[in-house]
């Protein structure tokens, strides 16, 4: 049987990568408790392609 729980994945994007004007993403994959944290996540994630630590926020 699965497991029951109130555990999602969801999907971190970076913010300053869009306004960097480069091509491509950066997106992280990561699970959230949905009882315990009900706003968006923020999250400070490692960007390769601008090669800096980044603010990385969850998108739908």
């Amino acid at each position: 049987m699965a497991k029951k729980g109130s555990r999602i994945q969801v999907i971190m994007e970076c913010t300053e990568h869009k306004d960097s004007g480069k091509p491509g993403t950066s997106r992280y994959i990561t699970t959230k408790n949905k009882k315990n944290t009900t706003e968006r996540l923020e999250l400070k994630k490692y960007n390769p392609i601008l090669k800096k630590v980044t603010v990385h926020k969850e998108i739908k």
